[in-house]
């Protein structure tokens, strides 16, 4: 399979309001500004996120610090690939490597950083990391096999996420961590939140290695008669 040529599935929720704002800031963006900084522009987001969830230990206003992070985090993610495609430079096996290298590790950040909080229990956020990762890894592995790079699943993908995240800390900041279950040393309502989140990663990636599977046994089916 050429990366060059495969296709992009990323229908979500927010698309509607996504797509149009991207290709104006990508139509309005100085022209110092590449791809390439904006990779890393959405790694410094993921930096800012990991560094204010561990400073909630010390007070919970960190927290809109976190929520800032998520913005800087999806501005440089989600703008890098449009600048590109908009002013002709795309480097698909250059962009498609460094693109989701650089997304695992400020995944890792995000979710570890999530997890040295005292909002979320840290084996609860690396359940979380380890869901997105399978996830991920799923999407690529299909994109090589397939030719299709899905990014959205059931209309949700990495925006959608990085909203929910955001209401998530707003609702951590205005009641603190509340505890919702008396077992299992007491988890918070946000720890069963991002648990519930865990489940459905986990969830998204079974079902879609069987059907996968299925797909690929299908259309290699060896004709034995």
């Amino acid at each position: 399979m050429d990366i060059k040529s495969h296709k992009r599935v990323n229908d979500i929720l927010l698309g509607p309001l996504e797509r149009p704002a991207l290709k104006w800031l990508a139509e309005h963006m100085p022209q110092w500004v590449t791809p390439d900084i904006l990779t890393g522009i959405g790694t410094i987001g993921a930096v800012l996120i990991f560094i204010a969830y561990a400073l909630t230990k010390n007070h919970p206003a960190f927290l809109w610090l976190a929520s800032f992070g998520f913005v800087v985090n999806w501005f440089g993610d989600s703008l890098d690939g449009t600048l590109a495609r908009h002013r002709k430079i795309e480097r698909p096996r250059y962009g498609f490597f460094v693109d989701h290298t650089v997304d695992s590790m400020n995944e890792a950040l995000i979710f570890l950083g999530l997890g040295m909080s005292p909002f979320v229990r840290f084996e609860i956020a690396s359940l979380a990391l380890i869901g997105y990762l399978l996830v991920s890894i799923m999407v690529y592995v299909s994109t090589a096999v397939s030719g299709v790079f899905q990014i959205s699943f059931g209309r949700f993908g990495p925006t959608e996420i990085r909203v929910i995240a955001i209401l998530l800390n707003v609702g951590m900041y205005f009641t603190g961590t509340y505890i919702l279950l008396p077992f299992f040393g007491g988890l918070t309502i946000y720890d069963t939140a991002v648990l519930l989140i865990a489940i459905i990663l986990y969830l998204i990636y079974l079902v879609s290695m069987v059907r996968k599977s299925r797909e690929m046994a299908k259309a290699e089916q060896v004709n034995t008669d």
